[in-house]
């Protein structure tokens, strides 16, 4: 596995480095964006592990760019932010994973491993998932609500897809969490919370037919019903 550091503490970015290599994989590091942009066009990467505090651009527009050239390629947030907007803030950005400094690096490498396996899965899936009056074309990406389009971000795409794959089934704030964003419950977050609100105000909130539904001291299940 070959990874982008993207770090501009020199020091910090080495320490990383040298405990991937430990672990067998190959890491090259990358002090700002124009150094990672270089370095990605110069080679192929399995994993950019970014940071948000860089000079210039930050670790959140990187992040951006990033993904708008490399759909597939997976990233993770190595930050000291660690606060529930700051994850927000990356997820929103692109992110795929997001682990707060200091850390423990057998972690690190968990999510690594796991990102990549991720990644490497080939799925056969339906072109389009639907439920009552509701669509999401899984390959355009274009999501619509009888005749009304719906605009959503990446997350709340991973997240509405999260719910059509699992329609009719009790869905804890864990199960949401390790699936849609790959991290372990932390129970001092409400994320999940958040983004359940920002797709019910886009899926649900004007149409008569509520979809999805919380479940009290459980979490939430996405079915056709009134009840």
């Amino acid at each position: 596995m070959r990874i982008l550091i993207v770090e501009d503490e020199w020091e910090v970015a080495s320490l990383i480095k040298n405990g991937l290599e430990e672990y067998d994989f190959s890491a090259d590091i990358a002090g700002n964006a124009m150094e990672a942009n270089q370095q990605l066009a110069d080679h192929e990467y399995d994993t950019v592990i970014l940071d948000v505090n860089l000079p210039v651009i930050s670790g959140y527009d990187l992040c951006r760019m990033i993904r708008n050239k490399y759909e597939t390629l997976p990233i993770l947030m190595l930050t000291a932010f660690g606060s529930t907007e700051n994850k927000l803030t990356g997820f929103d950005a692109g992110a795929d994973d997001y682990l707060v400094k200091p850390f423990e690096f057998r972690e690190l490498v968990a999510r690594l491993r796991a990102l990549n396996r991720r990644n490497g899965v080939v799925v056969q899936e339906p072109t389009v998932l639907k439920i009552a009056d509701l669509e999401l074309n899984l390959q355009s990406k274009a999501v619509k609500r009888g005749n009304q389009k719906i605009l959503l971000t990446a997350r709340e795409l991973a997240l509405l897809e999260f719910f059509l794959k699992n329609q009719n089934r009790a869905l804890t704030r864990q199960d949401i969490m390790e699936h849609v964003w790959d991290l372990s419950f932390d129970t001092g977050t409400n994320v999940v919370d958040v983004y359940v609100n920002y797709l019910r105000k886009k899926i649900d909130k004007d149409f008569p037919l509520k979809l999805i539904h919380t479940l009290s001291g459980i979490g939430y299940i996405m079915q056709a019903s009134d009840e």
